[in-house]
């Protein structure tokens, strides 16, 4: 039985981290085989790229090409081989966040970065998408306080980072079956507890197909 994707998407300093390594636990808790994974940044390559993505300056095509970059060697060393062995995989970020960043945001064309993400991964997509929503300002304002120290693209103007949100709210209207909105300014257990509502129902099918 192929494996379950199921990715987090929203802004920055929304809580995915935290939300993708409580949902984690549950799973597990559940006997489940479940892989815990990211974009970008999630093997050797990646490292590098992620480096690069988020402290150097580069141009919008150039940073789509990065993010597909990593996203294909992510695939084929991890991804791939743990969805064909029927594992559950939860992943902080994914296709969203390059049609948001690059192709809303930045101006590329959302339609042309799936494109592109159809040619690198045709057999790969999300079986479930969490879009963590918060205000962009708190959002920014909880990473300062978190980090101290912020990266490029948390150093974007917030009318970049309210773009964003723009963009995940309209995928997310875009694709109600896959992409389901969590409202992620409330206490973290009632954060995980409204994921849970959305993961349940999903890996339950899942199971019984």
């Amino acid at each position: 039985m192929r494996g379950l994707l199921i990715t987090f998407e929203g802004g920055e300093g929304a809580g995915k981290t935290t939300q993708l390594r409580l949902l984690h636990e549950r799973l597990r808790a559940l006997d489940l085989g479940v892989q815990v994974t990211r974009e970008p940044g999630a093997g050797p390559l990646g490292a590098k790229l992620r480096d690069i993505l988020l402290y150097d300056k580069v141009t919008a095509k150039a940073e789509l090409l990065l993010y597909l970059a990593d996203r294909a060697q992510h695939a084929a060393d991890k991804l791939g081989p743990w969805l064909a062995a029927g594992q559950v995989v939860l992943c902080d970020r994914f296709i969203d966040s390059s049609e948001v960043y690059q192709g809303y945001a930045r101006g590329l064309g959302v339609d042309f970065v799936r494109q592109l993400h159809g040619w690198l991964l045709p057999d790969i997509w999300p079986d479930l998408t969490l879009l963590l929503d918060l205000d962009p300002a708190q959002g920014l304002r909880r990473v300062a306080e978190r980090t101290g120290q912020t990266d490029r693209l948390e150093n974007e103007h917030l009318d970049f980072h309210e773009k964003l949100r723009q963009g995940f709210i309209i995928q997310a209207q875009r694709e109600p079956q896959r992409i389901r909105l969590i409202n992620a300014d409330q206490a973290a257990p009632d954060i995980a507890l409204a994921i849970w509502q959305e993961v349940e129902p999903v890996l339950r099918h899942w199971q019984e197909g």
